[in-house]
């Protein structure tokens, strides 16, 4: 990633729902919280952060899997994010768990151990937020092959 400041802006529409953008020429979204406080219009700051660490997991993935002239699409990243209270009884996100899976066999893909063990360590936004929320990551292929955790 190329960036080395990122700049989003939030401007509040009606209580919990915030038009977010994102500049240059990324169209903005609405976020709001679920109900019984929003009206669950947009995605959350739960979702959008669930959504960024699996986007984030996904183009590492094709990254690499691309770096070696591999075609590992259509890839798909689903996402669940616990949330409860922490000790002090706060809400909170206690963990991430990613599933990958590639849209081939594992067998018709070359260099795949090594990418396996390599992708996550470039993922930016899975590292930052993994240093504070515990994230699982699994990846399979589309015969639904488990290929990490081995």
């Amino acid at each position: 990633m190329s960036e080395s400041h990122i700049h989003v802006v939030l401007a509040q529409k009606q209580d919990y729902q915030f038009d977010i953008s994102f500049g240059a020429n990324v169209p903005p979204i609405l976020g709001d919280e679920p109900a019984p406080l929003g009206q669950g219009m947009g995605p959350s700051p739960v979702q959008l952060l669930s959504a960024a660490v699996g986007n984030c997991l996904s183009d590492s993935l094709l990254f690499a899997l691309r770096k070696f002239k591999q075609s590992p699409e259509p890839l798909r990243c689903a996402i669940d994010a616990e949330v409860g209270r922490n000790a002090e009884g706060r809400m909170r996100v206690l963990g991430i768990r990613a599933v990958l899976t590639l849209g081939v066999s594992a067998s018709s893909l070359q260099h795949l151990d090594r990418v396996l063990d390599q992708f996550e360590a470039y993922c930016t936004v899975t590292q930052s937020v993994g240093q504070g929320i515990p994230i699982v990551v699994e990846v399979f292929d589309k015969d639904h092959l488990r290929l990490k955790p081995q």
